[in-house]
């Protein structure tokens, strides 16, 4: 396997050569592509892009366990939550998939509604710049007029703050949630949020407790179809953690990249 990042590159950033391995095994004409990193919690967290030749196979971000276990049990109350990090995606992968970055949320004590109330991190994939992250007010109030089967978006009285209109956060936007869990009386654990703003998708949203991290185990995570994305999008179809036990990280991977977005 050829990893175009050079050994240099690779020390400065404390990324070691195995977070890169992917466990693609022995696939002729296949790279990793180191993108760029952000500290968070003592440790690099870091995108990746996996091509063949000049086509995208997948993308995503290693996680080291060190920023899953550093993260602190308590933080003050801020509104909008802190973005822990912004990690911009590889030219590549902003020309094939139309996703652009990565914002990465820590809430020690969850949110609501009910099932979310637990510690977990948030690992938005935008397809919108940062800016425009930066600029959601949360003013705009059109929900989308289709979302994924199964999934349901409600409005959230929060405490002291009134209620949130499509659980809009300011400088995120508007989630939309499996309807089972989130009628669940049990504690969740991992799962796949779309999110939306004016009407539109905006990111997929790996959403997982620091338990199920701190599990170290690999899982996948079900993608549904997006109605209505946008046209410069290719949504993936495949979502897999996988985890390294010698690394001691995960390796988030998006894969099985759609043509485009569905009618």
């Amino acid at each position: 396997m050829y990893v175009s990042t050079s050994l240099a590159r690779m020390a400065r950033t404390g990324v070691p050569l195995t977070v890169l391995a992917l466990a693609i095994g022995a696939c002729s004409g296949e790279r990793l592509v180191q993108g760029e990193c952000r500290p968070v919690f003592g440790s690099d967290v870091c995108a990746w892009d996996r091509m063949s030749g000049k086509t995208l196979v997948a993308f995503g971000a290693t996680v080291p366990m060190r920023t899953i276990d550093s993260a602190p049990p308590e933080a003050p109350m801020v509104w909008p939550p802190v973005t822990e990090a912004t990690i911009p995606l590889s030219q590549a992968a902003q020309a094939a998939t139309g996703f652009d970055n990565i914002t990465i949320y820590w809430e020690p004590h969850g949110h609501p509604p009910g099932p979310y109330l637990v510690p977990h991190f948030d690992f938005h994939f935008n397809t919108v710049s940062q800016a425009d992250i930066n600029a959601i007010d949360c003013t705009n109030l059109t929900k989308p007029a289709e979302l994924p089967a199964a999934y349901e978006m409600t409005d959230v009285d929060i405490p002291g703050m009134g209620t949130l209109i499509g659980l809009c956060v300011p400088t995120m936007g508007m989630h939309a949630m499996p309807g089972n869990e989130l009628h669940s009386t049990a504690p969740f654990e991992k799962t796949m949020i779309v999110g939306y703003y004016g009407g539109r998708p905006i990111f997929l949203e790996p959403m997982i407790t620091r338990g199920a991290l701190q599990a170290r185990q690999t899982f996948s995570l079900a993608i549904p179809r997006v109605p209505n994305g946008q046209p410069n999008v290719r949504y993936p179809t495949q979502f897999v953690a996988e985890y390294d036990s010698t690394a001691q990280v995960f390796r988030f991977a998006f894969s099985g990249l759609g043509a485009g977005t569905t009618p």
